[in-house]
């Protein structure tokens, strides 16, 4: 990331945290076309990455000395003040109003309302996704819910949905300009509905989007909560050909004290058969998971069975935390496990997860996949998102749907050939 000479500079945008991010960053790049800026959408899900997005504002000043530097995100919604204050910084913008032009046309050095109040979201704007050969359209914003280890609501507001038709044109003008997968996400994506008129939900959605839109050939979901998958849902799932096997669950832990203490709405036993659901109705379906690592007041007995829901639940997706008190959270003033073993406890679960998924991916050798074609032309996932390598020409495969037979595999990512 250099700078560039001349009047005026290409901006570019650096997109930390989760896909609802990535989707919005898109927006973001539509809005500020032309600028010598860069934009730095944070994240603030953990004390570590508001350090990343400390470290990417200083990085931008370093690279692009005469850019002007604009911070938005969760962190920068959450804490205004403090990275108004860093030097570095020349404006910041908050998570309702950096979907809006008027807020990147003006000059106020902080833009940042009470993101309580909002009350509607919207499908983004951005006509492509330049980075990226899938498409993320966002469809659910905000969240309802108040885990105790969890700022995100104070940083996305409370739980609002984009009406259905504006989902289905939003996806429909992605297929025409050449997309074959879209990602729906959301911050609380089963949480879909409630607020519009009729109360559809989420699987409603997904019903309305295949039926409306039949040349979209790959549909994934981002993280789902397994208590709220539904009887339509679930069919949907394990049904449907064009959604993608690859269903990503929320389960943060699996001791029932700790999830109590969580204030999740779920217990251990239902997570694993939530599983068992899914997989004995579509076999190939890969589970992804989130898990912390280190819940204040875990003992290692409760942490054994964090551990062991990884093989209970046959998890080869395993996105592991290790807790991070967040200032103004409940859990921040539970006794606390010590910083060590929270990063002991951490690697235990990493570990446990990259073993899973090397036995899963090895089981993919000789198999043949349908493959999105990925940047720079040479890799792309699998219909469970599986990390495939493979030499295809650059200039006319990316954003394709490849063939590929799987040749070989090195734990973390396979290898294959066109089939």
């Amino acid at each position: 990331m250099s700078h560039l000479p001349g009047p005026v500079a290409e901006p570019h945008i650096v997109s930390l945290g989760c896909r609802l991010n990535i989707a919005e960053s898109e927006t973001i790049r539509a809005l500020v076309d032309g600028r010598d800026m860069v934009v730095v959408n944070s994240c603030a899900v953990t004390n570590t990455a508001v350090r990343q997005t400390r470290n990417a504002i200083r990085r931008a000043r370093r690279d692009r000395p005469g850019a002007q530097i604009v911070v938005t995100g969760c962190a920068a919604q959450i804490d205004p003040a403090g990275f108004a204050a860093m030097p570095e910084v020349d404006r910041v913008i908050g998570n309702a109003e950096k979907l809006s032009a008027e807020a990147w046309q003006a000059y106020d050095p902080v833009v940042v309302g009470d993101i309580m109040q909002v009350r509607e979201t919207a499908p983004h704007l951005g006509t492509g996704f330049a980075a990226h050969a899938r498409a993320f359209v966002e469809v659910q914003n905000g969240c309802d819910h108040r885990c105790t280890f969890c700022a995100i609501p104070y940083g996305r507001g409370n739980s609002r949905s984009v009406p259905a038709g504006a989902v289905i044109d939003r996806i429909a003008g992605l297929v025409d300009a050449g997309h074959r997968e879209v990602v729906l996400t959301g911050v609380d994506l089963t949480s879909y509905g409630p607020d519009l008129p009729g109360a559809p939900s989420l699987g409603l959605l997904v019903e309305r989007i295949l039926r409306h839109v039949p040349a979209l050939e790959r549909l994934r979901l981002s993280s789902l909560d397994s208590i709220e998958i539904d009887d339509r849902l679930f069919e949907l799932i394990t049904g449907e050909a064009r959604i993608m096997p690859h269903v990503h669950l929320s389960f943060q832990a699996g001791d029932d004290m700790i999830l109590k203490r969580m204030k999740r709405r779920h217990n251990r036993a239902q997570s694993v058969a939530a599983v068992a659901r899914l997989k004995a109705a579509r076999p190939e379906i890969a589970i992804g998971a989130d898990l912390i690592a280190g819940f204040p007041t875990e003992t290692e007995a409760m942490f054994a069975n964090t551990l062991a829901l990884i093989d209970d639940c046959d998890v080869v997706h395993a996105h592991i935390f290790p807790y991070s008190p967040r200032t103004g959270t409940p859990a921040a003033r539970m006794p606390q496990v010590t910083a060590d073993v929270r990063k002991a406890r951490a690697a235990l679960l990493r570990a446990a997860g990259e073993r899973r998924r090397s036995a899963w991916l090895q089981g993919l050798v000789g198999t043949t996949q349908t493959v999105l074609v990925e940047r720079p032309g040479d890799r792309g996932h699998s219909p469970h998102f599986a990390e495939i390598r493979f030499p295809l020409p650059v200039r006319t495969a990316v954003g394709r749907v490849a063939s590929i037979l799987i040749t070989a595999s090195d734990g973390k990512t396979l290898t294959g050939i066109p089939a």
